[in-house]
Parts: C-alpha cells; sequence; structure tokens
C-alpha cells in the first residue's frame, strides 16, 4: 500500500515533467496524465477501504476477546461462590488466554488504525494535488487558446500589410482613379457638347427678337 503511494508521488513529481517536456500538446497530454491519475486515486481509494474495513474487523475481535476476558472472571467468581475450585481454574485458565488475544489484537487494531489514518491522509494529498493540477490544466488550456488566438490574428496582421496585399491595394486604387479619370472625361465632353448647341440656340433666338424688333420700328408688323 505505501509503495502505490509512493509511485504515484514519483509519477507526479518527475514523469510528469518528461511527458509534457515531450509532448506536442501539453494539454492533451495533461488530460490524458489527470484520467491515469483519476483512476489510480480510485484504485487508492480501494485500497484504503480494505484497509479500514481490516481496522474494524480487528476491533471488533479485540472487543470480542475483552468480552470473554471479563466473562470468564464472572463465571470463575461464581464458581467460587458455588465452592467449585477446579472449574473456577478453568475459567481463569481461559480468562488467560483471552486476555493474551485480547492483547495481541489490540495492538495489530491500533497499528491498523495508525496505517488507516496515515492511507487517509495521503490520499487526501492525492485528492488535493488531482484538484490543483485540474485547476493548472485549466489555465494552461485558456493559455494556450489564447496564444492560438494571438498567433492567428498577428498572421493575418502579417499578411494583410504583406507585399502581395499592398499591391494588390495599390492596383485597385489605379483602376479606381482610372474610372474617375473616365467619367470627368466623359463630363467634359458632354458639357462641351451642351454649350455649342446652347449658343447655337441663343444665337437664333437674338436673331429672332432683333428682326421682331426691327418690323416693329418700321411699322412692318
Amino acid at each position: 500500500m505505501f509503495k502505490f503511494f509512493k509511485r504515484m508521488k514519483t509519477v507526479v513529481s518527475s514523469e510528469l515533467n518528461a511527458m509534457l517536456d515531450k509532448a506536442e500538446d501539453p494539454v492533451k497530454m495533461l488530460d490524458q496524465f489527470l484520467r491515469d491519475m483519476g483512476e489510480d486515486i480510485r484504485e487508492a481509494e480501494a485500497a484504503v477501504a480494505k484497509q479500514i474495513a481490516n481496522e474494524k474487523i480487528l476491533k471488533r475481535k479485540a472487543e470480542d476477546a475483552q468480552s470473554m476476558v471479563d466473562k470468564r472472571q464472572a463465571q470463575a467468581e461464581k464458581a467460587v461462590v458455588a465452592g467449585e475450585d477446579e472449574l473456577a481454574k478453568r475459567a481463569l485458565q481461559e480468562k488467560k488466554e483471552y486476555e493474551n488475544q485480547a492483547v495481541l489484537l489490540q495492538q495489530s487494531y491500533e497499528q491498523a488504525k495508525n496505517d488507516s489514518e496515515i492511507l487517509k491522509s495521503k490520499l487526501d494529498e492525492m485528492k488535493k494535488e488531482y484538484q490543483e493540477m485540474n485547476l493548472k490544466k485549466d489555465s494552461l488550456k485558456a493559455r494556450a487558446e489564447s496564444a492560438k488566438t494571438r498567433t492567428k490574428i498577428n498572421r493575418s496582421m502579417s499578411s494583410i500589410g504583406g507585399d502581395e496585399s499592398r499591391r494588390g491595394f495599390e492596383r485597385m486604387e489605379e483602376k479606381v482613379l482610372r474610372f474617375e479619370a473616365e467619367a470627368e472625361t466623359s463630363e467634359d465632353l458632354s458639357t462641351q457638347s451642351r454649350t455649342l448647341d446652347d449658343e447655337f440656340r441663343k444665337l437664333d433666338s437674338d436673331v429672332d427678337d432683333e428682326l421682331a424688333a426691327l418690323k416693329e420700328a418700321m411699322g412692318k408688323e
């Protein structure tokens, strides 16, 4: 049992770092490690449960042995009162045997209880370390996602400011300028054409007005 917890401590303190150094994706490796550690914790819980059960069995046996000591003592006293010395001796003899058993069982129970407390403490440490690593994994995962996002944005910004993109925008700008120049030229030609027609219409209008005024002056209306 103690070797099991020692092995777990070795994995947590050294093997994890080695695995992470070799891992292409630290988050995935941590996920796998935590799954393995969770399984080990479940195995440890089962082992601790067996140890606690053994502790309880020893306690009950020690109590049963002590009960027999008390019982044989009472029987010996009863035999003495009844004048049955030989029966009293037999009761005292068994009492002695049960006393020895009770002492040994009590010692075994106390040792088992001490071992149970140690194992429960180590199991609690494992669970605490598991929780801490789980939190670290979440933090690492968030940092990894943030780093990936920053890298993606930086690459996008780099491509936007690159020579190819810049040349593309310059070509588009040249086309727009050419379109604008063509539109202005078309407007100028249209304006020139309209102005010439207007001048001729104005000239015709001026001649007609002048002829009408001349006729009026000469009374030739």
